[in-house]
This record gives C-alpha cells, sequence and structure tokens, in this order.
C-alpha cells in the first residue's frame, strides 16, 4: 500500500520508531517526526507506516488581490523606514535653534536643533512613502504620476537649505538637477 492519502499534520505509526507526525511530503517520500527518532524520510511504498490521526487537507487558497495590494504596500512603508540612523551633522549636536523676531517686544522662540532635525527627517521620510503611494496608485495614469513626482522633485528642492543639517550627504534632500 503506497502512502498518496497521507497529508501533513497526520499521526503516523511505525513499527519500529513509534508514533510521528507528518510535516512535509513529496513525490516519493513522507517526512516524519518521530519524538525519540527526530525526523526520517520514509518511503511512500513503505507498509509498515500506518495513518492513527488524518491531517489537515491543505489546499490551494485563490489568490485574493486585496490582500496582496495590502502586503505589498506593508512592504513598501516597511522599506521607508530608514535603513541606517540619519545623524545630525557634530557641529550642531546640542545645539538651539533661535527664532529671534523683529520686533525686541516679542519673545524669541528656541529649541534643541535636535528637535527641529528630527521634523526636517520626518517630512523627508513621509514625501518618500508619498512618492512610493503615488507610484503605486491604480487610479492614477502614468502622466499623472509624472506630474505629482515632478512637484515633489521640487518641493524636495525647496527643502536643500536644511541639507547643512545632515550629517552624511547621501541623507540630504536633492531638487531637480540643472540640463
Amino acid at each position: 500500500m503506497e502512502l498518496y492519502d497521507i497529508s501533513i499534520g497526520a499521526r503516523v505509526k511505525h513499527p519500529t520508531m513509534g508514533v510521528g507526525v507528518v510535516y512535509d511530503i513529496d513525490a516519493r517520500t513522507v517526512h516524519v517526526f518521530f519524538k525519540d527518532h527526530g525526523e526520517q524520510p520514509i518511503s511512500r511504498s513503505f507498509e509498515g507506516l500506518v495513518t492513527i490521526a488524518p491531517g489537515m487537507e491543505i489546499g490551494q487558497e485563490p489568490l485574493d488581490l486585496e490582500a496582496v495590494r495590502d502586503c505589498l504596500r506593508e512592504v513598501l512603508e516597511e522599506m521607508q523606514a530608514p535603513q541606517r540612523p540619519v545623524d545630525l551633522a557634530r557641529r550642531f549636536e546640542g545645539g538651539h535653534l533661535i527664532l529671534k523676531p523683529k520686533d525686541s517686544a516679542l519673545q524669541p522662540k528656541e529649541m534643541p536643533i535636535d528637535d527641529f532635525f528630527h521634523k526636517i527627517v520626518m517630512i523627508r521620510d513621509r514625501f518618500r512613502v508619498l512618492e512610493q503611494k503615488i507610484n503605486a496608485h491604480e487610479r492614477l495614469s502614468e502622466a499623472d504620476k509624472v506630474e505629482l513626482q515632478q512637484y515633489i522633485t521640487r518641493c524636495y528642492g525647496s527643502l536643500t537649505s536644511f541639507n547643512i543639517l545632515f550629517a552624511d550627504k547621501e541623507d540630504h534632500f536633492v531638487g531637480q538637477k540643472g540640463e
């Protein structure tokens, strides 16, 4: 008797190795895990293996396009997270940003440069996520995507003044390059 009616998760009994659980099946072999003997490959044509409890039938799920899209969005958002820390240039570490109004009767606003820098990095990261969402959007035409991309590039260009805050040039904002 060949073991073709067996499935993953089935409990089986072997004459010398005892009770085990099927964890994989291929064309010629049933792979069983036995408590005392570990993982063992057993030929499908072996007649001494008896099924004592059925496994779960694992059918192929139909492809759910919306689930694939959700998964892709999650991956893209995870990829957006910085692969390495974005560091503030050393000369500004521990410094303060002071915004002083022209009118001396008004209070100046002071904040740690680290906090300001963090906000700049968040803007940059959100622009990147926006770019990915635009590129992945199914209802936008290619022309619309290009137009929105160009607009985002111009926004990056407006933010290049803040590049002095970045320790690494790879983290800089890059606007539209001249031709």
